[in-house]
């Protein structure tokens, strides 16, 4: 947040520069220790930058009392020109105006919010249909975001998508496997997660996102194999290789000759949102390290496999 008219006076933190007493600071500092309402400030907007052209002694009494919110005036100054920003600025300030959603929704090509909205209006028929009564826009674009557009983007970003297209948002990644699945009917591959959890409808991704707790959505979930190399004391091996072979998710367990004892294969599963490394090292540490007479273990994520019937 900058000043238009009084830079010179607060830094950028809205701190008097000069460090001297003010009269006037104080004393709005003290009525809002009162809970005295004030005028609301004037804020002139410019894309995402606010600026003070009235108030700035209240937004500096706000920032030193430590207040998250002040009650203020906007201008939005909109960019006129026709450049891909510009375009960009006003589309997004169009999609979040109609949808009343408080989001980062950032897309970096031009017309793509209209399939957002479009999604948006058939997901407002049907919340319509199955509520059996009229469903505001606004309150179906928030159903939208919560159970649909979020918990894509929180599977993309966990599949690592966005390391394969940089300079794109997790936004784009969204419209564009959206689109292509839900309006095109398209079945493309956009990695083994996105693929298992992603149905051909809309509304099945959203019947099974509202079935979870927001965070992990345990019915998401997929197989991961590893191997784990164990070194072990030599009177305590058939002990340790009868307690492993009890475990459920221990499928095979070898004794082997050589720098280690045991070998043994473990099959897991895992929510979408979560990660291989931090399941099997869970696993592992829990339930193979703590055993006594356990040296050490070393564990194998396998890569490419072939397997034989």
């Amino acid at each position: 947040m900058g000043s238009v008219g009084r830079y010179q006076d607060f830094d950028d933190k809205f701190r008097l520069k000069n460090q001297a007493p003010s009269e006037r600071l104080e004393g709005i500092k003290n009525a809002m220790r009162r809970g005295k309402v004030l005028p609301p400030v004037r804020l002139w907007q410019i894309r995402d930058a606010y600026y003070v052209e009235d108030g700035n002694h209240r937004v500096a009494a706000a920032k030193a009392l430590g207040h998250d919110e002040i009650l203020a005036h906007i201008v939005e100054f909109v960019p006129s020109g026709d450049d891909l920003e510009g375009v960009l600025y006003r589309q997004r300030a169009d999609f979040l105006d109609a949808t009343q959603l408080h989001a980062d929704i950032t897309l970096s090509e031009p017309g793509q919010y209209e399939h957002l909205l479009e999604q948006i209006r058939r997901h407002q028929a049907f919340l319509e249909k199955s509520r059996g009564g009229p469903v505001s826009f606004p309150d179906a674009a928030a159903d939208w975001y919560q159970y649909i557009y979020r918990p894509l983007c929180a599977i993309i970003k966990k599949e690592r998508l966005l390391e394969e297209f940089p300079g794109r948002t997790a936004a784009d990644l969204y419209t564009y496997i959206s689109v292509r699945l839900w309006e095109k009917g398209e079945r493309r591959h956009y990695g083994i997660g996105i693929n298992e959890i992603l149905p051909d409808d809309m509304e099945a991704f959203r019947e099974k996102m509202s079935g979870g707790d927001g965070v992990r959505y345990p019915e998401m979930q997929r197989n991961i194999t590893a191997f784990v190399l164990m070194s072990v004391q030599a009177k305590k091996e058939h002990k340790i290789v009868e307690r492993l072979y009890e475990l459920e998710e221990v499928r095979e367990i070898h004794s082997v000759h050589g720098d280690v004892d045991v070998l043994v294969k473990i099959q897991l599963t895992r929510d979408l949102l979560s990660s291989d490394a931090e399941v099997i090292s869970d696993f592992v540490h829990e339930n193979i390290r703590q055993l006594p007479g356990v040296h050490f273990t070393k564990t194998l994520i396998p890569g490419m496999s072939k397997i034989k019937d």
